[in-house]
């Protein structure tokens, strides 16, 4: 049985590299053994009208998209049991052999449709996509070719309600029910009872392998549900209109535990867009830094382009007012295939981002490199550092370093980590 199908990273071939249903039937069919088998589809019903408004390449662009988004999401929430496919069209498959309750695989759906319904701009014009999800369970002794029969009649059932964006194959809604209301509560308790937990992935010097810091990422360790990642746990929130505080109460805690980081080890926190929405994102991180005795010279926070759509202006100048203090600004997900360049221009950017689709084919496609080598030109140019995540062998390494790239990530040195681990980390040298 096969682990995550990752997508290749450039618009080339991302889409004709995934499996399509005939061979994910095959897979199911393995996964059966198991007794779990949980899978959705995933529709993109405004994907004709985006073809008509910005012709096939910009269809094109935004299923490559869409499609980076998708194996980012398993990738970090389901892992290595679990599978993506491409169905027809707009649609996308995405199924596992996981052990999840009906109630997890509902709030995996519904964080999955807040990743793919960020905004993204093609053509200079900012645009999101709803999709629509239909999902089910396996039964007992189901084929794959039955299961994806039964998906698709509950899809196409689906795509004839309007105003449903979520339908199970029993034909249920996924109302805000109980298990979604207490779950919502226990975010909430969690968050007063500091019980959301603070990982961090360690962060390397390209030229000479020292730890140079480390971003900090947040998962809950639910009774429940079992772990629940960052695009989960965020979902979570966003129904319960607590994205701010759940991404305030990270910062505080992530500042608090790397204030007894010895120097010049540094701390990146992610940004979101409700954090400049609530108004004061500024003054409330100047607050955590002051609380927390971090060095504002040390800390990096990272905001991606879709970020900064809703108010580019508003966001600008909060970005300046912390440059001012000293905390640099990265740019994430660089280079994904919707990079806006007035960012460059516009921002008090320290560094960029490599998105690790860049980075998982250097050692063995020159286009890759070549692209590679360019951003990392570009950068330079700007007076920027570079970042690259996903990094996973000695090769690639190599390469970054040959490039000039500045700093790493990714599971060829170390994964996301406890507190206590990255202490240790740091104390071994």
């Amino acid at each position: 049985m096969t682990g995550t199908v990752f997508l290749p990273g450039d618009d080339r071939d991302v889409l004709t590299g995934l499996p399509g249903l005939e061979s994910a039937a095959v897979w199911l069919d393995g996964a059966g053994d198991t007794g779990f088998v949980q899978a959705m589809m995933v529709s993109l019903q405004r994907l004709p009208a985006v073809n008509l408004a910005y012709g096939m390449a910009g269809g094109d662009r935004v299923l490559v998209e869409v499609a980076r988004r998708l194996r980012d999401f398993v990738a970090d929430e389901l892992g290595p049991q679990a599978m993506v496919a491409r169905a027809a069209g707009g649609a996308f498959l995405v199924a596992s052999h996981a052990a999840l309750s009906r109630e997890r695989w509902q709030w995996l759906a519904e964080a999955l449709g807040r990743a793919i319904a960020r905004p993204l701009v093609v053509d200079g014009e900012r645009l999101s996509l709803a999709p629509r999800m239909a999902l089910l369970r396996g039964r007992p002794g189901e084929t794959g070719a039955a299961l994806l029969d039964r998906l698709d009649q509950v899809s196409g059932d689906l795509q004839r309600r309007s105003g449903r964006r979520v339908l199970w194959a029993d034909g249920s809604h996924p109302a805000r029910g109980r298990s979604a209301a207490n779950l919502e509560g226990d975010l909430l308790g969690a968050l007063h009872r500091d019980e959301i937990m603070m990982l961090f992935q360690p962060q390397f010097s390209v030229a000479t392998g020292a730890l140079a810091g480390a971003e900090a990422l947040a998962r809950w360790e639910h009774p429940s549900f079992g772990r629940i990642s960052a695009e989960t746990l965020f979902a979570v929130a966003d129904r319960g209109d607590h994205v701010a505080q759940l991404s305030r109460h990270i910062a505080t805690r992530a500042l608090t535990q790397a204030a007894a980081w010895p120097e010049p080890l540094r701390l990146s926190l992610n940004v979101t867009a409700e954090d400049f929405a609530v108004g004061d994102f500024a003054a409330s991180l100047k607050s955590a830094l002051v609380a927390s005795s971090f060095p504002a010279e040390r800390l990096t926070i990272e905001i991606t382009e879709q970020t900064l759509i809703t108010d580019f202006e508003a966001c600008a100048a909060a970005l300046r007012e912390l440059a001012a203090l000293g905390v640099s600004v990265a740019l994430d997900d660089f280079g994904t295939g919707f990079s806006n360049f007035r960012a460059l221009k516009a921002l008090p950017l320290d560094s960029l981002k490599l998105d690790r689709s860049l980075v998982c084919d250097i050692e063995h496609d020159a286009r890759d490199r070549a692209i590679l080598s360019a951003m990392v030109a570009m950068a330079r140019a700007l007076g920027l550092k570079v970042i690259a995540e996903g990094v996973e062998s000695t090769r690639q390494l190599a390469i970054l370093q040959a490039e000039g790239c500045d700093v790493f990530q990714g599971f060829l040195r170390a994964g996301p980590i406890s507190a206590e681990d990255f202490a240790a980390l740091v104390a071994g040298g």
